[in-house]
């Protein structure tokens, strides 16, 4: 599909500008937008790769095709697979990655209550480390874990955070991946003023991205922080649809954002 078959079906797109302000977009302005991106990245979460009852598999390999047919025509930099990879049972780990493996683009993983293994297990496998930074140029990833092994609802690690934030204060954006909310907005969220207070006083976050509450695929601010969810594309429950986030980093730090749902684009935003 063409960029443009994506973009007619808009049904809403956000400009998230320096500074924290927000901008609906139509689609002829997300299309204009989209074609000055200097770095474009994928957030998909919630895949459940072995919940009895569901067609995991083939909800798995439906991911990983759209999002290959989106990067034949819209090239992407890197995906965030945002937490519950599996669901619950140490054995599905391996497998779900060999799934991962065949997305076309680099991809990094966060740990969601789900995922029940030890921060070890998880270490080897994905040889990567629970709580970790990604630099990219003038860009941080921030990914961090929100769980344990028990599958317990955690905030993350802030004295990590706030020493990551410390080092990359310099670098002009950075994003913040954690599967488990940590303001009371859903059900299932915790409510940690300190992980928000944090996101709210660093200048350099330009945006905290959620999994874990299937139904919600929209963007959330808080303090001028916006908190962006991916509704699912695994699992038993939430949205009608399974799909994914994209975000569109234009070349003066402002953003365009929208969920692909998995075929049209819906919930755009600009920062």
């Amino acid at each position: 599909m063409s960029r443009r078959t994506f973009i007619k079906n808009v049904s809403s797109a956000s400009l998230v500008m320096l500074g924290g302000s927000v901008l609906n977009l139509t689609p002829a302005e997300a299309q204009r937008l989209g074609k000055k991106t200097a770095l474009r990245f994928v957030v998909a979460s919630d895949g459940h790769y072995g919940q009895e009852g569901t067609d995991y598999v083939g909800m798995y390999d439906t991911m990983i095709k759209n999002v290959t047919s989106f990067h034949a025509q819209n090239p992407l930099d890197f995906c965030v697979i945002n937490g519950d990879v599996i669901h619950d049972g140490k054995d599905f780990l391996p497998p779900a990655k060999a799934m991962l493996d065949k997305l076309p683009v680099k991809y990094y993983v966060t740990k969601g209550n789900h995922d029940m293994v030890s921060d070890q297990h998880w270490n080897d496998v994905w040889g990567m480390p629970v709580n970790h930074d990604v630099v990219l140029n003038n860009n941080v990833l921030l990914l961090a874990t929100s769980s344990n092994e028990k599958g317990e609802y955690l905030s993350p690690d802030l004295a990590w955070m706030k020493a990551k934030l410390d080092e990359h204060k310099k670098k002009k954006n950075i994003f913040v991946f954690v599967h488990i909310p940590q303001s009371k907005w859903e059900s299932f969220s915790l409510e940690t003023p300190e992980f928000l207070s944090l996101m709210s006083t660093s200048k350099n976050v330009r945006g905290v991205f959620h999994g874990h509450e299937h139904k919600e695929d929209n963007v959330k601010m808080k303090d001028g922080v916006p908190y962006m969810f991916d509704s699912h594309f695994g699992g038993n429950w939430g949205t009608a649809y399974r799909g994914f986030r994209v975000v569109e980093l234009m070349p003066d730090h402002s953003y365009v954002t929208y969920i692909m749902n998995p075929t049209e684009k819906i919930n755009q935003a600009k920062f």
